[in-house]
């Protein structure tokens, strides 16, 4: 991997800061719907493990366990209307993993696109690389504030601001696969793949304006599972298995 290596102790990182996406189902566990806050604690803990690498750490996180824009629309619900339930959605989901996150002696700060002071702090991109200077954990909510745009673009796009060195996408499999791993037994998984192969190939990594803009700030995609314990810190040293979607 390329990137600026950091001491921290015996362990040497890949790199400095991140962009750790998830989606909002990651967070329901074995529900069909809503929070398991036993997973929930388990996800903050892998952070924690990452953060006292001494690693600076984003986290944008879905809503689709709460609410999703695109089915709502497709149920008959105005379009912008349902993406903004959808925002708020993805606000819910931030301030249940900064409490996770607290609760284990990890300082975070919400940052929400959509102003809403008393639960959390507005987007002012100087103050949050501040936080991040101060080893506080980011979650960026509520999107980029504008409907149509998913929440892999506002991960992409707060990564590139933040001048992140990789976006971490945690799924429920071990990287890109040519096909569903779980529904095909001969699926090939990817160990590096380009941004054009996943567009050209509909790889389903994040939507075209995610990798768009990550090709175009050469910002690079590591895609693994959230699933294995320990899994997010073994990557930044240098093991595990994932797909790297590069340039």
């Amino acid at each position: 991997m390329s990137g600026t290596a950091t001491e921290t102790g015996a362990a040497a990182v890949t790199y400095s800061r991140v962009m750790l996406k998830i989606s909002g189902e990651a967070l329901m566990g074995d529900q069909g719907f809503g929070l398991h806050p036993p997973t929930v604690a388990r996800i903050a803990q892998e952070v924690k493990s990452v953060r006292d690498l001494g690693v600076e750490i984003c986290m944008v996180i879905g809503g689709g366990n709460i609410f999703r824009g695109l089915q709502g629309s497709a149920q008959g619900m105005e379009r912008t209307t349902a993406d903004y339930m959808g925002m708020l959605a993805t606000v819910m989901n931030a301030l249940a993993m900064q409490s996770a996150l607290e609760e284990i002696g990890v300082f975070t700060r919400v940052i929400s696109a959509i102003p809403m002071d008393q639960v959390c702090e507005p987007y002012i991109r100087r103050r949050a690389v501040r936080h991040l200077e101060k080893k506080r954990v980011c979650i960026f909510a509520a999107g980029t504030g504008n409907p149509y745009f998913t929440t892999d673009t506002a991960a992409t796009l707060r990564a590139s601001e933040m001048a992140c060195q990789a976006i971490f996408k945690g799924t429920k499999v071990d990287g890109v696969y040519d096909k569903d791993p779980k529904k095909h037994a001969d699926a090939k998984r990817y160990d590096e793949v380009t941004y054009d192969e996943v567009l050209e190939k509909h790889l389903g990594v994040m939507d075209a304006t995610a990798i768009a803009l990550a090709r175009d700030n050469g910002l690079p995609i590591i895609v693994f599972s959230l699933d294995e314990p320990g899994g997010f810190r073994g990557i930044l040293a240098g093991e595990g298995t994932y797909t790297r979607v590069q340039g």
